[in-house]
């Protein structure tokens, strides 16, 4: 008895902490969408879109993903499929502005681009440290540290982006890394997606 008790208060401890950490890196996402998104406009970098578009669509995951901390393995299964599908919609919004520029061309402020990727990684950064020790707790915890780990790349790559626009004087190195971002999170959807849909036929 007593040892079902100290399994039932370490889980409590553990999901407690989860819901900590996760209401931690939900406010550092909400409040860097709203400042990248406006950069982003700003600058006229789809590539700095994508990244800001990334920032909101955790803000998201992290509060869906704080109501499954307490659930079972299937909700926490269904959790990580619509988790999989906004990862999904933020590709195909990027991939819409892709197309926008190529009709409508504009070169991006590459000063804007670097400072605001630059202050985004840190942010990031952080939620990256944050999340490292829960990314093998569950299905849950596993998607949402993949979602921050792909922040940490669209980070990185609109700061190459800024370089590469700087260096050449031309747009094209924002759509190419805008284009390969939206690869990416094609990529990292069809594992979040995957990894729920084996673990709802598990459950």
């Amino acid at each position: 008895m007593s040892a079902c008790c100290d399994h039932g208060g370490s889980m409590d401890a553990l999901r407690e902490r989860q819901r900590g950490t996760l209401k931690t890196v939900f406010v550092i996402n909400a409040v860097m969408f709203g400042v990248i998104v406006v950069a982003a406009l700003f600058a006229r970098s789809s590539a700095l879109l994508a990244d800001s578009l990334d920032n909101l669509g955790d803000a998201f995951t992290y509060a869906i993903s704080l109501y499954a901390v307490a659930r079972g393995r299937r909700t926490k299964a269904r959790v990580a499929l619509l988790k999989g599908g906004l990862i999904l919609f933020a590709a195909a919004v990027v991939a819409a502005q892709i197309v926008y520029r190529l009709f409508v061309p504009a070169t991006p402020v590459f000063e804007l681009m670097g400072a605001f990727s630059l202050l985004a990684l840190a942010a990031n950064g952080t939620c990256l440290y944050l999340l490292w020790r829960h990314r093998a707790d569950d299905v849950n915890m596993s998607s949402v540290w993949e979602c921050s780990r792909n922040d940490i790349v669209a980070n990185l790559s609109v700061f190459v982006a800024a370089g590469a626009v700087w260096a050449t004087g031309t747009r094209w190195p924002d759509i190419l890394v805008a284009s390969l971002l939206v690869l990416f999170l094609v990529r990292s959807a069809a594992h979040v997606i995957g990894g729920a849909r084996s673990e709802l036929a598990a459950a």
